[in-house]
């Protein structure tokens, strides 16, 4: 539904999920695997790697703003916050928000989400009931 003042509705975030990378493609397919069921129903969302796989934030980035996104939302595949992410994305971020002119919202990783300590909860659970 549009504002009632008339103005366009905002722009939807494009989703990419950030995982580290890795040269070992074995180590990408278990991150794919991941976030496949985000990719399948989330519209928009994509993987991105932050080095040393395919494909790039960059490259995510620039496929968004391609098919006309402004807005994006980048959710790091992280269990904490270390060095890469107070550092090393959020420089990554800026200059690929002055290199395209967009948005792009950096979110805590998702280890600092309390619904994966319940996942992971889960699995041991599972584990010790086999």
């Amino acid at each position: 539904m549009a504002p009632l003042t008339g103005e366009p509705m905002p722009e939807p975030h494009r989703i990419i999920l950030l995982a580290h990378g890795s040269s070992d493609a074995r180590w990408c397919e278990t991150f794919e695997r991941l976030a496949a069921p985000t990719v399948a129903s989330v519209p928009g969302a994509r993987i991105a790697y932050m080095e040393l796989a395919d494909p790039s934030l960059e490259a995510m980035i620039e496929e968004g703003v391609w098919e006309g996104s402004r807005a994006f939302k980048v959710v790091p595949l992280f269990l904490a916050a270390g060095r890469h992410l107070r550092k090393d994305v959020p420089a990554m971020i800026k200059a690929l928000e002055e290199a395209h002119g967009v948005h792009i919202t950096l979110t805590p990783p998702i280890g600092e989400n309390p619904q994966l300590g319940e996942a992971i909860r889960k699995v041991v659970e599972q584990e010790l009931a086999d």
